[in-house]
């Protein structure tokens, strides 16, 4: 689809510039009246800022402007060529035609040949029964003929009557009539049809239309049949503006042949400048039944996608303190093998941050909300909570080293029903934390893979004190165990949500050191930290946690050189001797288009044990293979996989793509790709570049300009 923009400029062609100029004649032979009539032969060469015509013989009338040339024409015209037989121009008016032509458009490198052309104006000329290609040379791999074709330099645009596309002189297409770009500018008319298959819907044709509105609005029609289903009508509108901007899409399929329902699916963000420090906006997202992303996976809710939110938001915002009023809920598409829990709704959220940074020396913030909790489930216990969270801390930091130290307060109140049998339906407590934040920074010359660079060694201490409060009455609203990870190590609370505060007597060791090169950019990063607890942790969501020490966490990160690339975490149980978590990934990209990916995944929590590849590599010339496998091992299967590859010649590309995708438990969608791309006109098929682009870490398309 064209990209959206705020602002177009239309250049108009320097021959505007041309017509207070002189005329400039030249020929072996001159004879005439120099005020009426000029009559050149051999060598002629008329030259009138950028409009060049060289021919064997000429005659120029002078009053008229207007030049008749005959044998061998040649004619530049603001960077355009053309060849013929014999011509007739009104130089000023740029009205007139040549016949026989052979021509070639500065602007995209088009080129062809006709019976006749015609120029129309300064920006204008229709080609009479000729052929059209991006292709170099006189027999390209791909060109259009058509009765009449006509190019606006101005509008960016050609237009095709009774056109046949040929490729490799097959033809491949016919249609009455056809627009296509000059250049990348947006215009209205139709998109390239695209066409595949899926073992949900069968055979899939869809033909959209666009709208190009205004500079800054735009709108796109994409009806879609479904060989299985029946048609689905989509659309899409986009808006962008100084202060808004938003993206509306809705799709309705009428009677689906196979569920005998109606199905649709509606996605809509906005965000909006309303007035100074005033804003607005909303992300509502909906669709008509559960099954609908595994149905329609490659539409707007993808494969994976089982919650969509619904939220409108207000904000204002200052200097030093911001609010935000806001509605928000999801709507739950359940898989029955693994259902998910109904969130709660909070109708409304008011939420007030504020802070300032070095009063006095003193880094002070505050968080407060207000939120009002309402379940689908009448039964389940809602109501009312207000909490305030304000902090001071007090940062020491020098070249060598730094030091934290900071207080917070935590009071919430509760205000609730339906409350829990026995607890008491105002609920509350306050709760200080201390915690203390330092570490030391050594620096020394080093030398990485022969490479001057700076080494730091970066030791860190957190200690975090939170006295104990039991939370075991409280309701939880929106609150779960936060994953450990190197940012967490370093956070006060163990929850994320505001219904439990982990009670804290603990501190978080770590270790750091990295290699900078001169410019300032971080080669490599080497971390290790663990936490370690000085009393039983009894602030729990339903498991006991009765550890002296978290699991341990590595990871390291770096550039190895200009084409290699590693990242890799772990988190190890010493309890268990064995891995919790880990995740090895590398990168070898050697050359533009080019790249490799391995990586390797383990979740011991989620029973997750996974290897995954995936590439972009050239085989052959001109030959690129593309492929994607997600290699479950303790299921000893392809969890998702994508093969494919891709043809480059000089002014088109072939792509095939297959694509397997998990939809849901124990069901995959299978897609099947094949798009040839004519540069410079269209593509035809089915579009895979954002399956490529998702799959493939480092894609890149193999007819751009290649990016190191």
């Amino acid at each position: 689809m064209p990209t959206l923009a705020s602002a177009q400029t239309t250049a108009k062609s320097s021959l505007a510039k041309d017509k207070d100029l002189p005329a400039t004649i030249s020929a072996e032979q001159m004879t005439g009246r120099p005020d009426r009539e000029v009559h050149l032969e051999r060598d002629v060469e008329i030259t009138r800022g950028a409009t060049v015509i060289n021919a064997d013989r000429a005659t120029y009338r002078i009053p008229e402007d207007q030049v008749e040339a005959e044998g061998h024409i040649r004619m530049r015209r603001d960077g355009d060529a053309y060849t013929g037989d014999e011509l007739k121009l009104r130089i000023e008016a740029e009205e007139g035609y040549v016949l026989n032509p052979t021509y070639r458009l500065k602007k995209n490198n088009a080129q062809g040949k006709a019976q006749r052309i015609e120029f129309e104006g300064e920006d204008r000329a229709s080609v009479i029964e000729g052929s059209y290609s991006t292709c170099e040379g006189p027999d390209p791999d791909w060109y259009l003929k058509s009765s009449k074709l006509d190019l606006d330099a101005e509008r960016d645009e050609g237009y095709a009557r009774r056109t046949t596309v040929y490729f490799k002189d097959v033809p491949i297409l016919l249609a009455p009539g056809m627009s296509f770009p000059l250049s990348d500018a947006r215009k209205s008319g139709l998109l390239p049809p695209t066409i595949g298959t899926t073992n949900k819907g069968g055979f899939e044709f869809t033909q959209p239309y666009y709208f190009n509105i205004a500079p800054n609005r735009d709108f796109t029609l994409y009806p879609k049949l479904y060989a299985r289903r029946g048609l689905q009508l989509g659309a899409e509108a986009r808006y962008l503006g100084q202060s808004y901007s938003g993206e509306t899409r809705a799709e309705v399929l009428q009677n689906d042949q196979i569920t005998k329902t109606n199905r649709y699916a509606i996605s809509s963000t906005h965000a909006q400048t309303l007035a100074p420090g005033w804003s607005f906006g909303w992300n509502i997202n909906s669709a008509s039944d559960n099954d609908y992303p595994s149905d329609f996976s490659r539409t707007i809710t993808t494969a994976s996608q089982r919650l969509l939110l619904r939220d409108v938001a207000l904000g204002y915002g200052s200097s030093f303190w911001n609010a935000t009023l806001r509605t928000s809920n999801f709507q739950v598409l359940q898989d029955p093998v693994v259902p998910i829990t109904q969130p709660y709704d909070r109708m409304p959220q008011l939420s007030v941050h504020a802070g300032r940074l070095d009063v006095n020396g003193f880094d002070w913030t505050a968080d407060s909300e207000l939120t009002h909790f309402i379940h689908p489930i009448s039964s389940f216990v809602q109501g009312d909570r207000f909490f305030v969270n304000p902090r001071i801390a007090y940062p020491i930091i020098q070249p060598g080293y730094f030091f934290t130290p900071k207080l917070s307060l935590h009071a919430t109140k509760y205000s609730l029903q339906n409350p829990t049998p026995g607890a008491p339906s105002d609920p509350s407590r306050v709760l200080p934390t201390l915690s203390m934040d330092g570490g030391l920074v050594f620096e020394r010359d080093a030398r990485f893979f022969g490479n001057a660079m700076t080494q730091t060694l970066e030791p860190r201490l957190f200690y975090v004190y939170t006295p104990y409060r039991d939370q075991s009455a409280f309701p939880n609203f929106d609150t779960a165990e936060a994953d450990l990870s190197f940012a967490q190590l370093f956070s006060e609370n163990r929850f994320v949500g505001n219904d439990r505060i982990s009670d804290a007597n603990q501190l978080t060791a770590a270790m750091i050191t990295r290699y900078i090169e001169p410019t300032g950019a971080e080669r490599m990063r080497f971390a290790i930290g663990q936490r370690f607890y000085f009393s039983e942790q009894k602030v729990t969501l339903g498991q006991v946690r009765n550890e002296s020490r978290s699991d341990l966490l590595l990871s390291l990160y770096g550039q190895i050189s200009p084409k290699l690339n590693i990242d890799n975490n772990v988190q190890y149980s010493q309890s268990l001797h064995s891995m919790s978590r880990a995740n090895y990934g590398v990168r070898w990209q050697p050359k533009p288009k080019s790249v490799l990916n391995l990586q390797y995944r383990r979740d011991r929590v989620n029973k997750l044990e996974q290897m995954e590849m995936s590439a972009q590599w050239p085989f052959a010339s001109r030959w690129y293979g593309v492929a994607r496998v997600n290699y479950s091992l303790p299921e000893a299967k392809v969890a998702e996989g994508l093969l494919g590859v891709e043809y480059k010649a000089d002014c088109w590309v072939f792509r095939t793509v297959g694509q397997r995708i998990p939809t849901a438990t124990g069901e995959v969608t299978t897609a099947l790709f094949f798009q040839l791309e004519l540069n410079g006109l269209t593509r035809l098929g089915s579009n895979p570049l954002d399956a490529l682009r998702a799959s493939i870490p480092g894609y890149q398309m193999v007819n751009q300009p290649s990016n190191p």
